[in-house]
């Protein structure tokens, strides 16, 4: 439920065309499907065989680039109606894109650090409060232009966060008073099979003092 409120601050303070189309409503669904099992076979992988970000990170990047190289330009072409290799390339257009793909490495390196030391559902309450900052920011060093909408859909998402935060706190102080109980219990039951075991001895003890 705590999601479900910051991802309506964050639905009010960005969402500016309301218009849907079949072409954007696949690309969105395919987009958030492949996201949050990318995102969660990231948290699964790094856990299952405890190994590090950046090792994960080599190992996966050259499938990642492969496949934005094969079906990047089909996707385009599918949502554009123009080739890729149409385009005009310019020597300031080259330098944005390596740019943009040098940006892409840092922002994949953080999000193999984040997602390794917290849930998936963690990461994207994270990725939220990017989105706040940067629309902050927008408005402080570039003079983007910040309504009331705006206003209410950032304090939206970030009393979701709050609750998200709460909530987990919450979480691990009952997993916390939980666990010393389920030892304690464990322990009780060793207890009562040692003694089952020590009456077994004893009994076969008797038994064997008393035959000789």
């Amino acid at each position: 439920m705590a999601v479900v409120v910051v991802v309506i601050g964050v639905g009010v303070c960005t969402v500016t065309d309301v218009k849907v189309n079949a072409k954007g409503f696949l690309c969105a669904c395919v987009a958030v499907l492949s996201t949050s099992l990318q995102q969660i076979s990231i948290g699964s992988l790094q856990k299952k065989y405890s190994i590090g970000s950046f090792e994960l990170l080599s190992k996966t990047a050259p499938i990642q680039a492969g496949s934005l190289l094969v079906f990047g330009p089909i996707v385009d072409y599918y949502l554009t109606g123009n080739l890729i290799l149409d385009y005009k390339f310019s020597s300031g257009v080259i330098f944005f894109i390596l740019l943009s793909c040098s940006l892409a490495v840092f922002c994949n390196v953080s999000q193999y650090l984040c997602i390794g030391r917290f849930s998936a559902v963690s990461f994207q309450v994270l990725g939220h409060m990017k989105t706040v900052a940067v629309l902050t920011l927008g408005w402080l060093l570039f003079d983007s232009a910040l309504t009331f909408k705006n206003i209410m859909g950032m304090l939206i998402a970030v009393l979701g966060m709050i609750i998200y935060s709460w909530a987990v706190e919450i979480e691990k102080q009952a997993n916390a008073k939980v666990a010393p109980l389920s030892k304690t219990s464990l322990t009780e039951e060793e207890i009562r099979l040692l003694k089952e075991e020590v009456s077994k001895t004893t009994v076969k003890d008797v038994e064997l003092a008393q035959s000789g």
